[in-house]
């Protein structure tokens, strides 16, 4: 079986996200979308929270399942069997960082990275763009899942 993993906080989730891991879901015969863990950031949502939405956002795909994990990538991949990483690129400057993360991890494991183009629908999307907006009243609905959206303004209104 040939798994990738596809990385990140989702704090929270975008239509950009869900995106790479659509497409990359056509490429692999599994894909496990994992929320890493960073004990020094307060996300605006529990790690749970995050796996919950991001479990009921791909309920659709068969072959996707949500797992968290505290620590380097390629331990997890190690551990799981995972022989690529898939990762989204909206810009030149995510580009730059991701070339070096993923020669790293090349160079710690032998994990090879899959950099995906993103829909350009999507290109200025990021979580901390999402959540400072909505914290401010804009509408982002639609740069977001329906179930993302219904709980980052759950949440935001319990922080006003």
């Amino acid at each position: 079986m040939r798994r990738a993993v596809c990385p990140g906080s989702y704090d929270p989730a975008t239509n950009g996200h869900l995106d790479i891991i659509e497409r990359a879901s056509e490429l692999f015969d599994e894909i496990v979308v994992t929320v890493m863990i960073n004990k020094s950031k307060k996300g605006l949502f529990t790690i749970e929270e995050r796996m919950e939405m991001l479990r009921e956002t791909t309920v659709k795909l068969p072959n996707v399942r949500v797992d968290s994990w505290h620590g380097l990538l390629v331990d997890y991949c190690r551990e799981n069997d995972i022989i690529a990483i898939a990762k989204g690129l909206r810009s030149v400057s995510d580009f730059d960082y991701e070339l070096q993360m993923a020669q790293m991890n090349r160079e710690l494991s032998g994990v090879e990275t899959l950099l995906m183009a993103n829909n350009p629908v999507y290109g200025f999307v990021s979580s901390s763009l999402v959540k400072e907006v909505a914290t401010y009243g804009g509408d982002v609905e639609s740069l977001v899942p329906p179930i993302v959206f219904a709980r980052l303004k759950e949440r935001l209104s319990e922080l006003a």
